[in-house]
């Protein structure tokens, strides 16, 4: 039964060579490392500029559109550009080539819907 798994038995060894360096790396830089906290270190830090104001303010509905829409459209490029590099693939079979072109129509579509969408709701606006 073990006949099975004898080819991933690199992969494993290799698995547990990496978490075990990593974890010595971690653990010799937690002993070793300098320890000095100060004011400035122990402070949020964005893009260089000092914090001003609370951390628990709200954040407009149009900052949630736009993390939706670029989620949305990240996600087709990780669908659409395999699509594309298969496609040909697909035409030497005739009736999968139209099942994977209308397939990826209608994913297509569906996503200019969002975009419509978003558009409609202003979040493509940036004031």
């Amino acid at each position: 039964m073990l006949e099975h798994y004898e080819p991933y038995v690199p992969i494993l060894l290799l698995t547990l060579v990496v978490a075990g360096m990593a974890a010595v790396i971690l653990l010799l830089n937690y002993m070793l490392g300098p320890k000095r906290p100060t004011r400035e270190k122990g402070i949020p830090y964005e893009s260089g500029v000092d914090p001003v104001g609370s951390a628990r303010h709200r954040f407009s509905v149009k900052f949630y559109l736009t993390a939706i829409l670029f989620l949305v459209f990240d996600l087709e490029v990780v669908f659409v550009l395999p699509w594309a590099a298969n496609y040909r693939g697909f035409l030497m079979d005739p009736e999968f080539a139209g099942v994977a072109f209308w397939g990826m129509g209608f994913f297509v579509l569906v996503l200019a819907l969002g975009l419509l969408y978003e558009w409609r709701r202003g979040s493509l606006n940036w004031e």
